[in-house]
């Protein structure tokens, strides 16, 4: 056991240095094992991106839509072979492609910037309005002259849809919804200088389709290729004058009214009485072809008659006293009586309907 002696470190001898060659070829590993986890990072990362890259390329038409896809500035197709319709597409990213999308048959709206006072978004938010001046300034109010030399404001709202293919609502103009916007303008300018200040106010639907009118024939000088939807119109008198413009509706109202109640009692009185025209001339008719007839039944009587009266005349006459009497008499009324043996009283009342005479049966030939 005493033998066994653990060994002493001779902590004076000096201990050799590892060599150079092992220390570079380990380094040099561990570098290379770097640059390889290194490449692979950034190999992953490229594909990535290529892959995000072209993934950008897809895109969706909505159903109300067109597109159309721009390669360095230029359409991809020619004419309505470059429209692309609604559903999926891809094209190749930005700055490479540039797709552009038309919004057909979607309404779109413009309001006039024209013919209104001046007020705040948040005065027509909350539906209050600023308090009118002493006098409209040209300024800050908008207005429109009538054809009568009056003021008035007008606001208007135009919903249009841009109509098929719509290559030159897109192409043709930087900012084509403005140039619509100033046709609506024009247009409200025209017709109100074509109206009256009391056809302005009063009919509207007149004045709105005076108004769609003219802005169709812009449309199509400017061939700014859209389809009207839509006009509405709010035209109001100067908001100073406004009382004195809502007497004068008033009492053109009433006039119209009176106007109205007039031509309908003329319109009445001239049927009621067209309709007792009608009524008594075809009374006279009937009465006429009555008498005729009745003229011509008593002629053709006279003329059968006068045959028997040429044979025998005094036969004839007392025959025909002998029937009167009797259609008479048969047909009175009658009362008799005596008083203190004085003249009988004798009456006679007529007025009981007539027996209708009877007729005259021809004698024969050999009645004398």
């Amino acid at each position: 056991m005493n033998d066994l002696k653990s060994p002493k470190l001779d902590l004076e001898q000096p201990v050799a240095p590892p060599s150079l060659e092992v220390v570079d070829d380990a380094g040099s590993q561990a570098l290379s094992e770097a640059l390889r986890s290194s490449f692979a990072i950034v190999k992953v990362l490229m594909i990535a991106l290529v892959l995000v890259f072209f993934g950008s390329g897809f895109f969706t038409v909505a159903p109300q839509e067109k597109a159309i896809i721009l390669r360095f500035g230029r359409p991809i197709g020619q004419g309505e072979k470059a429209l692309l319709g609604p559903g999926p597409h891809w094209a190749l990213p930005q700055p490479i492609d540039e797709v552009v999308k038309i919004p057909i048959g979607q309404v779109q709206t413009v309001t006039s910037s024209i013919g209104w006072y001046a007020t705040t978004a948040a005065k027509e938010a909350s539906g209050s309005e600023p308090e009118p001046g002493p006098s409209l300034n040209p300024a800050t109010d908008g207005y429109l002259l009538t054809g009568d030399q009056n003021i008035i404001h007008v606001r208007g709202t135009l919903s249009y849809r841009i109509s098929e293919p719509g290559l030159r609502f897109a192409f043709d103009f930087i900012e084509a919804s403005n140039l619509v916007q100033n046709a609506f303008n024009n247009s409200l300018l025209r017709t109100a200088g074509n109206l009256s200040v009391d056809d302005a106010l009063k009919d509207i639907a007149s004045f709105r389709e005076k108004v769609a009118l003219h802005l169709q024939e812009l449309i199509v000088q400017q061939q700014l290729g859209v389809v009207v939807d839509r006009i509405d119109l709010v035209p109001i008198p100067p908001r100073k004058l406004k009382p004195d413009f809502e007497r004068v509706l008033a009492a053109l109202v009433n006039r119209d009214k009176v106007w109205n109640e007039a031509r309908s009692y003329e319109n009445q009185t001239i049927s009621r009485a067209k309709s007792e025209a009608a009524a008594r001339i075809n009374n006279g008719i009937t009465e006429s072809n009555r008498t005729v007839q009745l003229v011509a039944a008593d002629a053709q009587r006279f003329n059968e008659l006068l045959p028997v009266y040429r044979r025998n005349p005094e036969l004839f006459k007392r025959q025909q006293q002998q029937d009167t009497s009797q259609r008479v008499l048969n047909n009175a009324d009658y009362k008799m009586g005596t008083a203190n043996g004085k003249s009988t009283e004798f009456r006679l009342q007529f007025g009981r309907e007539s027996q209708k005479p009877k007729p005259l049966e021809t004698p024969p030939a050999d009645v004398h």
